[in-house]
């Protein structure tokens, strides 16, 4: 497969679950995490600051009837990407995602995926490559099943046992 498609149409093409498995504990810099470092906060009774193309997209795979799940695997204490991932996931939840924190002493007797990733459908799965300090370098789309498989089944373990975003509390 040489195109990759962007998210939103993965999305679009996506008819029951969308998972997203994030590995790291920081990733590129934005202005959103600065502003956040800064002090600045969000307004969260001003929706039109802080929803996103992202959000509309996962909103409207929600109202189709998708599952869309997030488990966001952790070093504890957190860092402060993590810390600002926590405090900012309200929009996702907004949006219609559940998602969930697993901290990683508590990944030590599973097998887990080397990277980020998105499985859609249980039938397509697109890979997310980083550098060492969280800059974004590549993405690659798989749909052998044997692989997607593996991979679905590697979330599913980590979903049944991280931690929901409304009882996880950052440390």
């Amino acid at each position: 497969m040489s195109l990759i498609p962007e998210f939103a149409e993965l999305l679009v093409g996506t008819t029951k679950s969308a998972v997203h498995l994030e590995m790291r504990d920081a990733y590129y810099s934005n202005p959103r995490f600065e502003a956040w470092q800064e002090g600045r906060r969000v307004d969260w009774s001003d929706r039109a600051s802080w929803w996103r193309p992202y959000h509309q997209s996962v909103a409207d795979a929600v109202a189709r009837g998708v599952q869309v799940r997030r488990a966001r695997i952790i070093s504890e204490p957190v860092s402060a990407y993590i810390r600002w991932e926590h405090y900012q996931t309200r929009a996702n939840i907004e949006a219609g995602e559940q998602v969930r924190w697993l901290p990683r002493h508590r990944t030590w007797d599973m097998l887990l995926p080397g990277t980020d990733l998105w499985i859609f459908d249980e039938r397509l799965m697109r890979v997310h490559h980083f550098s060492g300090d969280g800059e974004w370098i590549t993405k690659e789309l798989r749909d052998e099943p044997a692989v997607v498989g593996q991979h679905a089944a590697a979330f599913e373990r980590v979903w049944e046992r991280a931690v929901p975003h409304d009882q996880y509390e950052v440390k």
